[in-house]
């Protein structure tokens, strides 16, 4: 079996690269390194250096005929989407349909797309389904929503299967401390520079945290699985930004915290419920936050 995985010298791509070859799949990766990091590459892994939305990135597609597509690659900065909408746009909306084009003509058996708890915006429910209708509130849950639609449709219209997964906010080691759930990163480096950590808000505001092992599984659950559809890759546990800093505070006692003002397009809440999840991919997680941030803080 031969995958392609977009973004794949990236913080959870690297990882899901890592898991397949242990699997013994054949893997390609397709990557800008506009935010990845060739240093995160192994080195008898072809790397196709493209923009996702390129006819390069395309043709890389054709020419490899992989079997699975993972499609990682995106722009996942909620504040970037806010200041530069367009590119947003492009690369989200217009680099997965560029995949998903490559994806059809070149008979991809299995396109799993990497998506996100932004879809749903700041919907008024402890634990949200996946039928719970999506109100995103950033053009970043816009952007993400809007490729999750064509994906529906290229299954409608062209048979492509597929699996969209709706990830929890995402944490572990090689995550750069920005971008869409990067809390834990930026956490992490601020504390190894013996910084104070800052707060967005009053800490009240929670997530789903879940550690990256845990995503890689579920990812590798889709390729093995046989249904369409979304699914949520989390951990039906809500987790508050001051839970976080108690957690670190047991690695570090000498945390200072200080407070700031909300950031613009940031949820108040999100937890996503995981029982479609393990019942239809036969998946759950195994990391709880305690321990994935104390892995992560090890690893960094």
């Amino acid at each position: 079996m031969k995958a392609i995985v977009t973004g794949g010298a990236g913080f959870i791509g690297s990882h899901l690269v890592e898991a397949l070859r242990n699997e013994g799949v054949e893997v390609v990766i397709l990557d800008d390194l506009s935010a990845g990091d060739e240093a995160n590459i192994p080195q008898d892994v072809k790397l196709y250096q493209f923009d996702v939305k390129s006819a390069g990135a395309y043709r890389a597609v054709i020419e490899e005929q992989p079997d699975v597509m993972f499609h990682l690659a995106a722009q996942a900065d909620v504040t970037k989407s806010i200041l530069a909408p367009v590119h947003d746009a492009d690369v989200n909306i217009g680099g997965t349909i560029n995949m998903l084009e490559a994806s059809r003509t070149a008979g991809v058996k299995r396109f799993i797309f990497a998506s996100t708890s932004a879809v749903y915006g700041n919907i008024q429910k402890q634990l949200i389904k996946e039928d719970d209708i999506p109100d995103p509130i950033s053009f970043y849950g816009t952007s993400k929503l809007s490729a999750e639609k064509y994906i529906q449709l290229f299954h409608k219209f062209y048979q492509l299967p597929y699996v969209i997964l709706r990830y929890g906010n995402v944490y572990g080691s090689r995550q750069k401390p920005k971008g869409e759930g990067g809390v834990v990163a930026v956490f992490s480096e601020k504390l190894k520079r013996k910084e104070p950590i800052t707060i967005n808000g009053d800490g009240s505001q929670s997530r789903d945290f879940i550690f990256v092992k845990d995503i890689v599984t579920a990812n590798l659950a889709a390729m093995r699985q046989q249904q369409n559809g979304i699914f949520h890759a989390s951990t039906g546990k809500s987790t508050s930004i001051l839970d976080l800093v108690e957690c670190f505070r047991q690695l570090y006692p000498a945390l200072d915290v200080q407070f700031t003002s909300e950031r613009a397009g940031d949820i108040s809440h999100s937890c996503l419920c995981n029982e479609k999840t393990q019942k239809q991919l036969n998946w759950k997680p195994h990391t709880d936050v305690a321990e994935g941030i104390k892995r992560t803080w090890h690893q960094t």
